[in-house]
């Protein structure tokens, strides 16, 4: 009993530490992951979100740095409207030593970010959403009482040059929600660096 006790206690300081606390919901898509500011974020914290922009996204990836003005521009855009974006970044840090949480906070310092940047060091959000590169969008809404994707994927069609994009995948999703559309496009393929799974 001692010993089934103490492993407990163990199992819950490591969640502590590593900056993951697990998170009972009615969906497996929220979670309580630590932001670059120190404090705890959950899409609970918005009780007023008609939906969220969830980009999973890190620091080494060369496509990833491609975004982060463009993730503040969204955020500006659509955080008003009731949908807000959080960035998370589930990297593998043992391999990709760039994506550690204190180069996290310089990064998203140094970029002036006006979202918020989660560290999933248990790769756990990561799993849930079957995210698999970076970055990599989901659209989530609340139907009855529970979260449901409702786009995933790309964010635009062209990473480099943003003056050039044509194809607007995530706001055109985002942009239909709000209208009370379907969303036409539901899943386009995610390009950029695989998330590496331990």
């Amino acid at each position: 009993m001692k010993k089934s006790l103490l492993n407990l206690s163990l199992l819950l300081v490591l969640f502590l530490t590593l900056g993951f606390v697990p998170d009972n919901n009615e969906s497996n898509y929220d979670f309580r992951l630590k932001n670059v500011d120190g404090k705890y974020v959950s899409l609970k914290d918005y009780p007023d979100a008609k939906g969220f922009i969830i980009i999973f996204t890190c620091n080494h990836c060369p496509f990833a740095k491609l975004y982060p003005p463009r993730f503040n521009d969204i955020n500006t855009r659509y955080k008003k409207l009731g949908v807000p974006l959080i960035a998370i970044s589930s990297s593998d840090t043992i391999i990709y030593s760039d994506d550690s949480y204190p180069k996290m906070v310089r990064k998203a310092k140094a970029g002036k970010y006006n979202f918020p940047y989660l560290y999933d060091n248990l790769q756990t959000v990561a799993r849930n959403y079957d995210a698999q590169k970076t970055p990599h969008a989901y659209v989530i809404w609340k139907e009855n009482g529970k979260w449901v994707v409702k786009y995933n994927g790309g964010i635009d069609d062209n990473g480099k040059h943003p003056e050039l994009v044509t194809k607007h995948y995530l706001t055109d999703a985002l942009d239909a929600l709000l209208a009370g559309k379907e969303v036409a496009l539901k899943e386009t393929k995610s390009i950029g660096c695989k998330i590496s799974f331990r």
